[in-house]
């Protein structure tokens, strides 16, 4: 069985490697174009491409997944699947129609929830106490294709949107590498989505990380754990943008006004906030490391009565 892969970045990884471990023949691997990273701007190769050279897998970086290239090189190897794992690019029906079995998607939410760009983010930012993984067929439409396959887990109080990621994206691997098998044995049923039930993950962008301190103690919590490793939660201090990388809620409730510093100790910096005091315990001042405010104290202050804006 013939397989076109294709995905970009780090998500898409164990889903490569699981399929190459079970033996599935990976004919190509198509990943986006490399980008300058860092201070230097050097040029980094995708993680999907670093995997697939190091497997000794061919790789193809296209401008565009639907230009006439793409169509006649994917063509010319007459796959039995593409399967999809973040990518980055929207495939067209002349993509779509190329494979004997289809087009497969490994989507990280339980659809039709969470559509788009971000839904591991989304999910911890709304507060979901589950979220999973979907194998879908893809059509011309965002995440609309029918379903075969998903599987759910827990999103603890201590998960982020790094720890999820890195859950889902182990379970992508063993549930793409079921569904491929089932659908060849034709034991897997097409489930259609429910479109009423859908709901939309957008992109994710920098202002969207302002906290704001008349928010309850928990969506706040749930903003800092979805906006990780970017674009980050952050406050302003004294004129000052700090990001908050972690923190947590107490069993107190508000004692002044939301956004207030009331206690500052080594266990982190006290908080009112609409309804309870939430406890920052991992922050980062500009062009500074982040560190815990244990750490931050140690030659530093943080001044208790100021209100973060």
């Amino acid at each position: 069985m013939k397989i076109v892969f294709m995905g970009t970045p780090e998500f898409a990884v164990p889903s490569l490697e699981a399929l190459v471990k079970e033996g599935w023949e990976l004919k190509l691997v198509v990943t986006q174009k490399d980008k300058p990273k860092g201070r230097g701007k050097k040029i980094q190769f995708t993680p999907v491409k670093e995997k697939a050279l190091e497997l000794g897998l061919e790789v193809f970086q296209p401008d565009s997944i639907n230009s006439v290239e793409s169509i006649e090189k994917i063509s010319a190897i007459n796959p039995d699947f593409i399967v999809v794992v973040a990518y980055g690019q929207i495939l067209k029906k002349s993509i779509l129609e190329i494979p004997k079995y289809g087009c497969y998607n490994v989507h990280a939410s339980l659809l039709p929830k969470y559509r788009g760009a971000a839904p591991i983010n989304w999910a911890i930012i709304n507060g979901e106490k589950e979220t999973g993984v979907t194998i879908m067929e893809m059509d011309e439409g965002l995440d609309t294709g029918d379903m075969v396959l998903s599987k759910a887990i827990p999103i603890q109080d201590d998960d982020d949107a790094i720890s999820i990621h890195d859950k889902l994206s182990i379970l992508g691997g063993k549930l793409i590498v079921e569904a491929l098998n089932g659908i060849v044995a034709g034991k897997l049923e097409k489930i259609p989505q429910d479109h009423s039930l859908s709901s939309y993950a957008s992109m994710l962008s920098k202002d969207m990380g302002r906290i704001n301190w008349n928010r309850s103690a928990e969506s706040i919590i749930n903003l800092i754990r979805g906006l990780k490793p970017w674009p980050s939660a952050y406050t302003d201090y004294k004129g000052e943008k700090i990001k908050i990388h972690k923190a947590s809620v107490t069993n107190e409730v508000k004692d002044g006004a939301c956004g207030e510093i009331v206690e500052v100790n080594k266990n982190g910096i006290y908080v009112n906030t609409k309804d309870k005091k939430i406890v920052l315990e991992e922050i980062q001042f500009p062009n500074k490391r982040k560190m815990t405010v244990e750490e931050y104290l140690r030659g530093n202050s943080i001044e208790k009565g100021i209100v973060l804006r």
